[in-house]
């Protein structure tokens, strides 16, 4: 069982940054691959960044590429998400995910399924 929250949303303007956390309990954080999706009203949840368990590995989607940077912390049992020159279009509820390196493997996904624990989600919304 893992527990995690997030925070760190807010309302930004495009062009501007915000930085988001995620705090894990309940299972020893070294063991997670770690992941960062997000949601927008009527659309389907996407994948956005990803890191190994040594945070040596991560993975971006397309649209966040060169802007954002995903990170981890694991004396502090905490993965971020560095967002910068945002875009309307990166408005979402944002999610923290969690996965057993042990299920699928020391690697990063980008499938929704491959993680098993979830965050409470946060909002961002960048106005134009």
């Amino acid at each position: 069982q893992v527990q995690l929250v997030e925070s760190g949303g807010g309302l930004v303007q495009a062009g501007g940054s915000l930085r988001l956390s995620c705090a894990a309990s309940g299972r020893t954080f070294n063991n997670l691959v770690m992941g960062w999706f997000r949601q927008a009203p009527g659309k389907e949840r996407e994948f956005v960044a990803a890191i190994n368990r040594s945070g040596r590995s991560a993975g971006y989607a397309d649209s966040v590429k060169g802007r954002f940077t995903i990170s981890r912390d694991n004396a502090k049992n905490a993965v971020y998400l560095q967002m910068n020159s945002l875009k309307p279009e990166d408005t979402a509820v944002y999610y923290c995910a969690a996965s057993d390196y042990r299920v699928y493997g020391d690697v990063y996904y980008t499938a929704a399924g491959r993680y098993a624990y979830w965050g409470q989600g946060t909002q961002v919304t960048v106005s134009s």
